[in-house]
């Protein structure tokens, strides 16, 4: 069971199944989230979901069925063979995590043209695995510390994540020359529909199908109050830097 599928808090149920699907003498806690991923780095600006048909791309995960479905020809490649994969014509584009790590393997000196925006990785976390026997071995208030230090961990490195990753896309921007554009409604539109159909297989699995049926429950509550009641951001954002924003 893919373990970054199980996204989301130690709130509404999330904790315990965690704890159910780790199988083993752990205790665990999810820490340190990782922002949306872009939807990469290609060759030209995409404009629709029709330019991505038969585009030989580079993904891992779940994220292989979800644009495979969409019809793209999908390459699993670690990171270090990606440039070289690119040079070489083995693919025609590729995601790989965030400005900041991709800058640093150079992906701005092989692709100009990065794509911002998608569902393939909408969210990421790390874990924190603890030796269930230790863990139970010490003091409630020691237990306790690690479990709220795995917490302090989570809002530390979100906090870094969007300084770094926003700072590192205006140098790929200024100094890298790179363009980035907006994923095109007709993509995001395209993941959901694509994702669905993975969803039918991967549900006949009890225990996954219990995790997203936890994670449906949670989202249609909490994302309709969040929706509901967030401020347009966009809107605020073109009132105070109008024209900053490609879309």
């Amino acid at each position: 069971m893919p373990r970054r599928f199980l996204r989301g808090s130690t709130r509404g149920g999330g904790k315990e199944l965690v704890q159910d699907i780790l199988g083993l003498n752990l205790v665990g806690y999810f820490c340190m989230p990782m922002p949306t991923q872009p939807l990469g780095w290609f060759k030209k600006e995409i404009t629709s979901a029709e330019d991505m048909q038969g585009l030989k791309y580079r993904t891992v995960g779940l994220a292989t069925d979800i644009m495979q479905g969409m019809g793209l020809s999908v390459t699993q490649l670690p990171g270090g063979e990606i440039v070289p994969a690119l040079e070489r014509g083995v693919i025609e584009a590729f995601e790989y995590n965030n400005p900041t790590s991709d800058s640093r393997f150079g992906a701005q000196d092989v692709s100009k043209d990065y794509m911002m925006g998608s569902y393939h990785q909408a969210a990421e976390f790390f874990e924190t695995i603890i030796n269930r026997d230790k863990f139970e071995s010490l003091p409630a208030e020691h237990q306790a510390i690690l479990e709220y230090a795995a917490e302090a961990a989570n809002t530390a490195n979100y906090a870094t994540a969007m300084d770094n990753y926003s700072r590192d896309l205006q140098k790929l921007i200024n100094e890298s020359g790179v363009r980035v554009h907006r994923t095109p409604e007709s993509v995001m539109q395209a993941q959901p529909a694509s994702w669905d159909k993975v969803l039918e297989k991967l549900n006949q699995d009890a225990f996954f199908k219990k995790i997203v049926d936890s994670q449906r429950e949670w989202a249609q509550r909490v994302a309709f109050y969040d929706l509901m009641n967030s401020a347009d951001y966009k809107l605020a954002y073109n009132h105070y830097f109008p024209g900053a924003l490609p879309f």
